[in-house]
């Protein structure tokens, strides 16, 4: 059976409550796990997706050969100095040089083609917020147990404490662990599913989260109230298909 940690949120409604629970590498249930976390969302919960755009193109123009040079015949400073020094007095080919440089005055190579963009890759899309537990008549059950078990998700399984590459390595030719293990000795945190207002995401890991210290408690320490920020990020980058999953989820 499914074990459920939350608040006792009475009439509040489920699309305000967010719920978590483990789940593999495909975004499925993992499986033997039966216990899920809710809490209320808080502040402004948002996605944001970050879509990595460049030009490429733009240092193609001749002002980045010669840009000091380029920039005075843009403005128009170069054809001024050549005024100051005296060379337009003579009505020769100064003086056309002087009405060629010019034709250079507003000009710039910047072009539809070098300033084209192209798609050069995303980070994964982080969701950030704050949940709410609070208790209304048990902290253990409410506060204390669902937070404890989202800090659980959120910190690697375990960590090896004092292996190094070295010694695992000779274990292993020793034949008392095997390779992966003496390679890989600790074990990374859970991976996640995030459901609110009836979309899903998964996987996700916890990049961050806090407990602020200094919430209320009860009269023997519990904390009654946490309001944990939290940022969630997914495994990897999405694309189409994973957004048209999540609205079917």
């Amino acid at each position: 059976m499914t074990k459920t940690l939350t608040s006792d949120w009475g009439a509040l409604s489920p699309h305000l409550i967010a719920s978590f629970w483990e789940v593999d590498r495909e975004g499925n249930k993992k499986q033997g796990a039966n216990t899920v976390v809710q809490a209320a969302v808080t502040d402004d919960a948002s996605l944001e997706v970050t879509l990595n755009w460049q030009s490429p193109f733009e240092q193609a123009g001749p002002e980045t050969k010669a840009p000091t040079l380029f920039a005075m015949l843009q403005s128009g400073l170069a054809s001024d100095i050549f005024d100051k020094l005296g060379f337009d007095k003579q009505e020769d080919s100064s003086s056309k040089s002087t009405r060629l440089l010019q034709q250079f005055e507003g000009r710039t190579g910047i072009t539809q083609l070098n300033s084209v963009q192209v798609f050069n890759g995303m980070p994964p899309a982080k969701i950030q917020m704050t949940l709410l537990f609070r208790a209304w008549r048990d902290p253990d059950s409410e506060v204390e147990a669902p937070f404890n078990q989202l800090m659980e998700w959120a910190l690697p399984i375990e960590l090896a404490k004092d292996s190094t590459l070295l010694t695992n390595a000779f274990e292993a030719v020793k034949g008392s662990k095997d390779w992966i293990e003496a390679v890989l000795p600790s074990q990374a945190p859970t991976l996640l599913a995030f459901h609110y207002k009836g979309r899903t995401f998964a996987p996700m890991v916890i990049e961050s989260i806090s407990q602020p210290l200094t919430a209320p408690t009860s009269k023997d320490g519990k904390f009654v109230e946490l309001s944990v920020p939290v940022t969630l990020a997914t495994l990897a980058a999405i694309d189409r298909k994973y957004w048209q999953s999540i609205q079917k989820r």
